[in-house]
């Protein structure tokens, strides 16, 4: 999982499948994301190839905690199989998802 260190917005690029075998490392990347100051996080998920339910567990609960430090995290790059799951468990009504990084950047 890379890193970029920008202290106003960070961002997090997991890869592979996001399951319980990484939700602790996600966790402690918020963690130390929200630690050095960042207001908004962006999950990169270009290189996430699933997305399972624990997985997705690990989104929901770092998302509460990202917006009970007052911050804001948000998603781009889901692959159409990680955007199904978004769409079938109305994750896309919680989650603000931009297509891609540029969407992202553009938004600003």
């Amino acid at each position: 999982m890379q890193t970029s260190m920008d202290t106003a917005i960070q961002v997090l690029v997991p890869s592979g499948i996001l399951d319980s075998t990484q939700a602790a490392e996600v966790r402690t990347q918020v963690s130390e994301a929200l630690a050095t100051g960042a207001k908004t996080l962006l999950i990169d998920l270009k290189d996430t190839t699933f997305i399972d339910s624990s997985g997705l567990g690990t989104l929901i609960s770092v998302l509460k905690k990202v917006r009970s430090q007052g911050c804001e995290m948000v998603v781009c790059s889901a692959s159409p199989q990680v955007k199904m799951l978004f769409e079938l468990t109305s994750m896309d009504q919680v989650f603000q998802i931009y297509e891609d990084r540029a969407a992202f950047d553009a938004a600003l």
